[in-house]
């Protein structure tokens, strides 16, 4: 699958979702898949992020990493997003990169991209599952096809089985409750799986 274009797109204030994305980054390469890990541009203002120590440390240590944007969405074959939970839907900064998405989607740009999402939160019924199902919604108008991860590993279980896209439970001092590497790693390679599938199928 080394044709394949896979951008995994994250929002993190305090790291959860980096770690994520950076697992999802690691097993696509291993598929062959050429990666481009990008993250949501923070619109929080700053004395927001200043009064968070963890949210400050994170905004700061992750300078370097390039914001997303509609060209990386329309260089990519495949997108994994992950993002946190804000009252059982995306983040405010996650719904505003969805909106800038209108003028590649007029176009027909966004069109059969293979997506799939997975989130966190910090109760373990605290809208993890909503919030992936809220970033299909948008998928769904972009004509994109998604890649659930369903149960089609049993790594899924020891991840809490979410069959929409992996979620993790993160506790109050910001560590992850569940064992969600491996999980993350198996819808990282079922997204590159599936995304060679359909890119050959159009090219075939």
């Amino acid at each position: 699958m080394s044709n394949v274009n896979l951008a995994i797109i994250y929002y993190s204030s305090t790291g959860t979702n980096y770690q994520m994305a950076q697992w999802a980054e690691s097993a696509a390469k291993e598929s062959g898949a050429q990666v481009k890990i990008a993250k949501v541009k923070e619109n929080a203002p700053m004395g927001a992020i200043e009064s968070n120590p963890a949210w400050k440390e994170h905004y700061e240590a992750t300078q370097d990493v390039p914001e997303a944007d509609n060209d990386l969405l329309e260089w990519a074959d495949a997108i994994i997003f992950s993002v946190p939970t804000r009252f059982g839907h995306v983040s405010s900064q996650v719904q505003q990169f969805f909106d800038m998405t209108g003028g590649l989607w007029a176009q027909g740009k966004l069109a059969n991209k293979v997506v799939s999402a997975m989130s966190s939160a910090q109760n373990s019924h605290g809208g993890q599952e909503a919030t992936v199902l809220s970033v299909y919604t948008t998928m769904h108008h972009w004509g994109a096809i998604i890649a659930a991860p369903g149960y089609t590993d049993e790594v899924l279980f020891k991840a809490g089985g979410n069959p929409y896209g992996t979620s993790v439970t993160v506790d109050q001092d910001g560590n992850m409750v569940e064992d969600v590497q491996d999980a993350v790693a198996h819808q990282a390679k079922r997204t590159v799986q599936v995304a060679g599938w359909v890119k050959n199928g159009l090219n075939g």
